[in-house]
């Protein structure tokens, strides 16, 4: 296939060309009526803003322009079928939970998901089964299950519908996934695998391989996190013998807006076609550029660059005295901002770009190790100990929780309770406390500990308390 082309970008363009009159949604006239003052923002938008005419397909019946970009997408991705999502991952994540689970079922999930795997879960119904993700002290974080703790839970449970995986996690490191979906594949068993950060490894060395190639049945991507995309621009691919894509497509448009966002949907094109038109020289200046910030970032006294697989991502680990947070506000006060904090590190996500500041990156990192020639010690905590058991339950089911009243309390008499709502630092986005799950002390001293650091919380009324089931 011509992957130059893009059949949805070039239908919309030679669309506005006609000057078309509309008597039609969007209200904004094709740019007609629009806020003056937001005009110089929005103007070169508005008039791709369509909607679902004749000459411009249906993302949910899609037969003409739409239809291809998908295809030229599968084709690249190495996929069956690719479905456009214009409502982020997130919407990826549940329709294809909701493609294999109804209530009761077994599904088995990785703990350190992000919040919309759970979200799916809870929508299903399903009956999860936890595999505890292994803390991996190269990188000083949890990362993914070990083998031994999958096989477990598949010889534990060789009725589940589903094995659910994230790969890579949020900061780039991967694992070797191929032997866990061959192993869930004995039993029958399909792997979802949530990628939200890898839709660049379809480029190829030196980047990882994708989970997509390497066997796995659903691969939901953003194509807005590392590729040329629109913010909640993402692809759902299939691959697959044990799913159905009807089933899939079934559930995305019942979750998708029935009135998407075709700019969405062009940058998906656009996306796919920048991704398989990368030359090995732009990949190698796009590499030489991103190992030349990380040597810059390499030059703080109080931290350090940590390895991880994909080359484009950039993580400090601080020393003693010094939280990520802390870091993170610094190089913000000088309008530079990274990707996400947590307490101990920070993250730097370089993308398929060629950054030309590095000079200014090195007056930043020169000026606050001139700043902070002397540091205190701040109290730390443990966190390699959070997930003690290699595979956990919920301890109500999710028609339990919907019948049972709920109270709230303070964090620190929640120990022993069953949480009735997540408790969520952002980012990453994953729950360090599940809803269903009983609450235990390093749940909660880790949550205080965020909190004492400056962590956001995706939670509302924190001071007053999480709530519990009475």
């Amino acid at each position: 296939m011509d992957h130059y082309k893009m059949p949805l970008l070039k239908r919309i363009i030679n669309f506005t060309k006609e000057n078309p009159i509309s008597f039609h949604v969007p209200g904004h006239k094709n740019g007609a009526v629009f806020l003056e003052a937001a005009k110089p923002y929005f103007e070169s938008i508005l008039p791709i803003d369509v909607t679902e005419l004749t000459s411009l397909d249906d993302l949910h019946a899609p037969h003409e322009a739409i239809m291809e970009a998908q295809d030229l997408a599968a084709d690249f991705f190495g996929a069956e079928h690719t479905f456009f999502l214009v409502g982020g991952s997130t919407s990826g994540n549940l329709a294809m939970i909701l493609s294999v689970c109804t209530p009761g079922d077994t599904i088995i999930v990785q703990r350190n998901s992000h919040k919309s795997i759970m979200n799916g879960l809870e929508l299903s119904g399903a009956k999860p089964i936890f595999i505890s993700p292994a803390f991996d002290e190269s990188v000083h974080h949890y990362t993914a299950p070990n083998y031994q703790t999958v096989e477990q839970a598949i010889v534990s449970h060789p009725d589940a519908k589903a094995l659910v995986l994230t790969y890579p996690d949020y900061f780039g490191k991967t694992y070797d996934i191929q032997k866990i979906i061959a192993l869930a594949h004995q039993y029958n068993i399909p792997v979802l695998v949530d990628e939200a950060h890898g839709v660049h490894f379809s480029i190829g060395d030196p980047f990882p391989k994708s989970a997509l190639t390497l066997g796995a049945d659903i691969v939901v991507q953003s194509a807005h996190k590392m590729a040329p995309a629109m913010t909640m621009a993402s692809f759902l691919h299939v691959n697959s013998t044990i799913i159905s894509k009807d089933s899939v497509a079934h559930y995305l448009q019942i979750l998708q807006s029935s009135s998407p966002s075709y700019p969405l949907m062009a940058s998906l094109d656009i996306a796919r076609s920048y991704l398989a038109t990368l030359s090995k020289e732009d990949v190698d200046a796009i590499l030489d550029s991103a190992n030349r910030l990380s040597n810059v970032l390499e030059q703080g006294q109080h931290w350090q660059v940590i390895p991880t697989n994909d080359p484009l991502k950039i993580t400090i680990q601080v020393k003693s005295g010094l939280s990520g947070f802390e870091l993170a506000d610094f190089f913000e006060m000088h309008h530079v901002y990274p990707e996400l904090a947590t307490d101990k590190q920070v993250l730097f996500i370089h993308g398929l770009t060629v950054f030309q500041e590095s000079k200014r990156i090195e007056n930043i990192v020169k000026s606050f190790n001139e700043e902070y020639k002397y540091l205190t010690n701040h109290a730390t905590i443990e966190v390699s100990n959070l997930f003690k058991e290699p595979m956990t339950e919920l301890a109500l089911s999710y028609h339990e929780m919907f019948q049972l009243p709920r109270k709230r309390v303070q964090l620190k008499e929640a120990i022993g309770y069953v949480a009735a709502e997540a408790v969520i630092p952002y980012p990453p986005g994953v729950p360090v406390i599940l809803k269903g799950e009983r609450v235990t002390e390093e749940q909660i001293k880790l949550i205080q500990h965020l909190i004492k650091q400056g962590a956001t919380i995706q939670h509302q009324g924190m001071e007053q308390g999480i709530q519990v089931f009475d």
